[in-house]
């Protein structure tokens, strides 16, 4: 008499053991979702370094020398910065916070400021900052417009993205508040 040379639980168990390892491969093998792409929309609005310079010379012309009179000789900053991380984690928050809330063609408004002269040292990257311009980020969406016809005609009209009060703007930033002789060198 024959034998069988797996009894069926064993059996059972055996292919349960196969499946498992082939879902397991498969599952490992499973290519990961293909990330967003990044819109390219910013190639457009890209300058030339020579053009960048013909901004500079023209602010330092124009406006910084009346920024300069007003300040008794004494020139405002002329450059901020953030670091890439900054930047990211910030555009990350303001996409994560939108979201939540639902709202559409996020944006990112760069607005002029300026630290008055006692401005709280832990407002500010730094102390020394108190009493020059600066620069601060505010999150943006399109106003959604009112279906009622009454309240139609009492809104104003603008492409312009608003404000997000819901989200906090950014500021803090490195600023280069130049020496006490007149810059005019793009660094």
């Amino acid at each position: 008499m024959k034998t069988p040379v797996l009894s069926k639980s064993e059996s059972s168990f055996f292919r349960l053991f196969i499946l498992s390892i082939l879902a397991i491969n498969f599952i490992r093998c499973t290519p990961p979702p293909p990330e967003t792409p990044v819109d390219d929309s910013y190639k457009k609005k890209l300058i030339t370094h020579e053009d960048a310079q013909i901004l500079f010379d023209e602010y330092t012309k124009t406006n910084n020398r009346i920024l300069a009179d007003a300040r008794n000789g004494q020139p405002d900053s002329r450059w901020y910065s953030f670091t890439i991380e900054e930047m990211e984690g910030y555009i990350n928050y303001v996409k994560e916070n939108a979201k939540k809330q639902n709202l559409k063609n996020v944006g990112i408004k760069i607005y002029l400021g300026k630290y008055p002269v006692n401005h709280p040292a832990n407002k500010m990257a730094k102390p020394e900052f108190a009493g020059y311009q600066t620069i601060f980020l505010m999150p943006t969406a399109k106003k959604e417009r009112s279906s009622d016809a009454r309240m139609k005609s009492r809104e104003i009209s603008t492409d312009e993205n608003q404000k997000i009060e819901t989200i906090q703007p950014m500021n803090m930033t490195n600023l280069s508040p130049p020496p006490n002789s007149y810059s005019d060198a793009m660094n």
